[in-house]
């Protein structure tokens, strides 16, 4: 007797398998089902994206974007 794992997903009317399975035209089987819970994905903030990125800039950066960006000076309005 040969077992075999295969992932498969319910569709609502049948298994669908992951990939092809290795079975002569009226093979009798036994099928076990054992459900997967998704994992959740973790949440990533902004914040914690932009400082994995590692990014390197001027200190001025944030008060200067558009000059950085467009290599124009912007007109203070205050």
């Amino acid at each position: 007797m040969v077992m075999e794992a295969i992932p498969a997903m319910f569709d609502g009317k049948g298994l669908l398998f992951d990939h092809p399975i290795k079975l002569k035209p009226n093979t009798r089987v036994i099928v076990r089902i054992e459900t997967i819970e998704k994992k959740p994905k973790k949440k990533r903030s902004f914040l914690n994206t932009a400082r994995s990125l590692k990014l390197d800039g001027p200190k001025d950066w944030s008060e200067r974007l558009d000059y950085y960006l467009y290599h124009r000076q912007v007109e203070s309005h205050g």
